[in-house]
């Protein structure tokens, strides 16, 4: 192993953000990924607060669906960069270009994905709308992470904030379904009231979201947690009805 603290740093132009450049390097051997402000914003005040403030709010996110922050390091030859873990692989957005959509990133979209909104959400997370360029599936074994997860941390979210998240999410499963060969009406029923023009007529949060995902509704649930707590009363009765097989 080279004696190099940082090395093969290759910068990754198709994984550029807004205001980041993207590469991929070795740290004492293990692959990585930094992300660093874009030359022509390093020596700006505001862009460096952002970067700082962005490893602030991301550091001690945990999911498994959302890359993971490391540190923030001052790179030789890159600059001050926010280190992630290596999450090398291809967007969803290059998926569908190259026509490599299948079932397995289907089931993915429709379950890590929204865990990794509801995990946003529930933090409270700013985020960079959820794109098919910002959902990756890592080289060979295709798990999901979400980048470009967030920039601040507020004390709540707005229904606003959740309304736009399920709009982006259904553009995302729309473009996911429109890859594939199946027609699939349930998932494209899920996805159109997503993206209704009217914020009312989207589904009303993440939870609501996941249900009509899985085919359930929430009237279903409550009819059987209903069923549940009759048959507890029934048994607690009969129990206390027959008190020695207690």
């Amino acid at each position: 192993m080279s004696d190099e603290k940082w090395t093969e740093i290759e910068h990754l132009p198709q994984w550029d953000e807004e205001f980041y450049h993207v590469y991929t390097a070795k740290k004492h051997g293990k692959w990585l990924m930094l992300k660093t402000l874009r030359p022509d914003l390093k020596d700006n005040p505001e862009a460096q607060a952002m970067i700082e403030k962005e490893f602030d709010v991301r550091y001690n996110l945990a999911h498994p669906n959302i890359v993971m922050i490391n540190d923030l390091e001052d790179v030789p030859g890159v600059g001050l960069s926010i280190i992630t873990d290596d999450v090398y692989g291809d967007s969803l957005a290059k998926l569908i270009a190259d026509g490599k959509v299948d079932e397995d990133i289907l089931h993915k979209i429709t379950t890590g994905l929204v865990e990794a909104l509801e995990y946003i959400q529930a933090n409270h997370i700013v985020h960079h709308p959820i794109r098919p360029e910002t959902v990756i599936f890592t080289e060979n074994i295709h798990n999901l992470k979400v980048i470009d997860v967030g920039f601040d941390q507020r004390a709540h979210l707005t229904p606003a904030d959740a309304s736009e998240d399920i709009y982006q999410y259904g553009k995302v499963l729309q473009a996911t379904l429109d890859a594939l060969p199946q027609k699939r009406p349930h998932l494209r029923k899920v996805a159109e009231r997503c993206l209704n023009p009217d914020p009312h007529k989207r589904y009303t949060d993440i939870q609501s979201l996941k249900l009509a995902l899985a085919n359930r509704s929430p009237n279903t649930l409550y009819i059987l947690i209903i069923a549940f707590l009759a048959v507890m009363v029934v048994l607690l009765a009969w129990l206390n009805a027959h008190p020695l097989l207690r």
